[in-house]
C-alpha cells in the first residue's frame, strides 16, 4: 500500500527572527499571472516619469577666474583636485568637496593655451601665448617661499597645446610642430611635423603610450609613433578638427570634435571611414572627454550646451545647459565616472552629475535593489512610443531648438535635392555616398 505525505522543510517559511519579513511562496508560472506585463508596464512608466522628475544634474559653479577658462586637467591621484587655466594666464587648483580654490597661480602673460599633469601627481606643466613652458610643484610653496616654477623652457614659438606620457618622464608639446621633450632637458628630443599649418592639440594614447594624436588646422588629424619619431598617417576631413580623445579602453579608437558641429570616432587601422558620426549639437564642437569606463564620452560646444553621447549612437542621452552658460571650451569627466565638470566664457567651472537622476550619498539595500529593477524594467520597456516619447524627451533653450529645426529643413533640401539627381541621371552614373564617407576628404600614409 502507498501512503502519500506531505514534506515540508520549514526552513523555507518560518522566519528565524520576529524582525524578518515573512517567506512567501511563489509559483512563478506564467499562466498563474496573465496581468504581469501590463502591472511591469505601468511601473516601467513611473520609473521613466521619476527619472525626469529626480533629473537634477547641475551641482555646482566653482567661480572666481576673471577672464574665461581656456583649459582643464584632472589629478591623476585625487579625485577632489583639478586644476584649470583662463585666458589672463592665471592657473588655478581647485578642491572639488569644499568647492573652494585651494590655490592661485600668475602663471603666463596672456592666455593659458594648455595645461597637463604628471602621470605620479606631483607637479604639473602649463603653456601659454608667452612661448614658454612652464612646470610647477603640485603642492603650494612653503611658509615665506615665493611661487616659482620648478623648471622654464622658452621656446621659438607660441605653444598651442600639451599632454603628458602616461607612463614616462616624457611630455608633448603643439605649435607649428609637435615637439617631444624630456622632463631634465631643454631642447626637445625630436619634432614631427606633416604639413605647415598651426597644431591645435595633441594627446598621447592611454593604452599604446607611444603613440600620439594631433590635430591642425590645415583640416587633418595626424598619427604620431614616438618610437620612429615621424608621423604614421593623417586623415583629411571636410572642416577642421578642433581636438581628440582617446579611448581610455580600446587602444586604437579615438573621437575627433570637429568644426561642422558634430563629432567623428575613428578606428586608427581604418580611417577612410569613421565608425559612428555623432550629431546633435548645433554648432562648432569645441571639446571632448572620454569617462573611465570608454562607454561614453561629453563633449561641449560653442552653441553652449554639452552633451553626453554613448560610443555606439549617433545620437546623444543628454544635453546639459544653463541660463547663464555661455560658450563652452572645455569639458572634462572625473575618474570616478560620476561627474562631469566643464569650464566656459563666463569665467566659472560648473559641476554636473553624469548621471542625471541619480541619487548622490550611501544608497540603503533596500535602495539599490529598487534602482536596479527600475532599471531593467526600463531596459524592457525602452522601445515602447508612450516610454520611449518621455525617456528622450529634453527641453532646450529656444536658441538651440531654432536652429535644431533650421539644420532639419536645410538636410531634407539636400537629401531631396541628392534624391532627384539620382533619379533623373544615367543608372550608376552618380554615386551613392554613406553618411559616414562624406566628410573623409582622404587618407594619407
Amino acid at each position: 500500500m502507498k501512503v502519500k505525505m506531505l514534506s515540508r522543510n520549514p526552513d523555507n517559511y518560518v522566519r528565524e527572527t520576529k524582525l524578518d519579513l515573512q517567506r512567501v511562496p511563489r509559483n512563478y508560472d506564467p499562466t498563474l499571472h496573465p496581468f504581469e506585463v501590463p502591472r511591469e508596464y505601468v511601473r516601467a512608466l513611473n520609473a521613466t516619469k521619476l527619472e525626469r522628475v529626480f533629473a537634477k544634474p547641475f551641482l555646482a559653479s566653482l567661480d572666481g577666474h576673471r577672464d574665461g577658462v581656456n583649459c582643464m586637467a584632472k589629478h591623476p591621484k585625487s579625485l577632489a583636485t583639478v586644476l584649470s587655466g583662463a585666458c589672463d594666464g592665471e592657473v588655478r587648483i581647485w578642491n572639488l568637496t569644499k568647492r573652494k580654490c585651494i590655490r592661485t597661480i600668475q602663471a603666463h602673460e596672456g592666455f593659458v593655451r594648455g595645461i597637463c599633469t604628471r602621470f605620479c601627481g606631483t607637479s604639473f606643466f602649463t603653456v601659454g601665448d608667452d612661448k614658454t613652458v612652464k612646470q610647477w610643484k603640485m603642492d603650494g610653496p612653503g611658509y615665506g617661499e615665493e611661487e616659482e616654477p620648478l623648471h622654464t623652457i622658452l621656446g621659438k614659438t607660441v605653444y598651442t597645446g600639451i599632454d603628458h606620457h602616461w607612463k614616462e618622464a616624457v611630455f608633448a608639446t603643439c605649435g607649428q610642430q609637435v615637439d617631444i621633450w624630456d622632463e631634465q632637458r631643454t631642447s626637445p628630443i625630436c619634432s614631427m611635423t606633416w604639413g605647415f599649418d598651426s597644431i591645435s592639440s595633441v594627446k598621447f594614447n592611454p593604452i599604446e603610450t607611444f603613440l600620439l594624436g594631433s590635430c591642425a588646422s590645415d583640416r587633418n588629424i595626424v598619427l604620431y609613433d614616438m618610437r620612429q619619431a615621424t608621423p604614421l598617417k593623417k586623415v583629411i576631413l571636410d572642416m577642421r578638427t578642433n581636438t581628440i580623445c582617446w579611448n581610455p579602453m580600446e587602444a586604437f579608437v579615438f573621437t575627433a570634435a570637429n568644426e561642422d558641429y558634430n563629432l567623428y570616432t575613428f578606428d586608427m587601422r581604418a580611417l577612410d571611414t569613421p565608425v559612428m558620426v555623432h550629431m546633435d549639437h548645433v554648432s562648432a564642437v569645441l571639446d571632448v572627454d572620454y569617462s573611465p569606463t570608454g562607454k561614453e564620452f561629453v563633449s561641449a560646444s560653442f552653441d553652449k550646451s554639452i552633451r553626453i553621447f554613448p560610443v555606439d549612437k549617433s545620437r546623444s542621452r543628454e544635453v546639459y545647459h544653463t541660463k547663464r552658460m555661455q560658450h563652452v571650451i572645455c569639458v572634462k569627466w572625473t575618474s570616478d565616472s560620476k561627474y562631469i565638470m566643464c569650464g566656459s566664457d563666463e569665467m566659472n567651472i560648473r559641476l554636473w552629475k553624469a548621471n542625471a537622476s541619480e541619487k548622490l550619498g550611501v544608497l540603503t539595500s533596500r535602495e539599490k535593489a529598487a534602482k536596479d529593477y527600475n532599471q531593467k524594467l526600463k531596459e524592457k520597456f525602452q522601445h515602447h512610443p508612450h516610454i520611449k516619447r518621455i525617456a528622450r524627451h529634453r527641453h532646450l533653450p529656444k536658441s538651440i531648438y531654432s536652429q535644431i529645426q533650421e539644420q532639419r529643413i536645410m538636410k531634407e533640401a539636400r537629401r531631396r535635392k541628392e534624391v532627384n539627381r539620382l533619379k533623373h541621371s544615367k543608372p550608376g552614373s552618380v554615386a551613392i555616398v554613406s553618411e559616414k564617407k562624406k566628410h573623409v576628404v582622404a587618407v594619407v600614409k
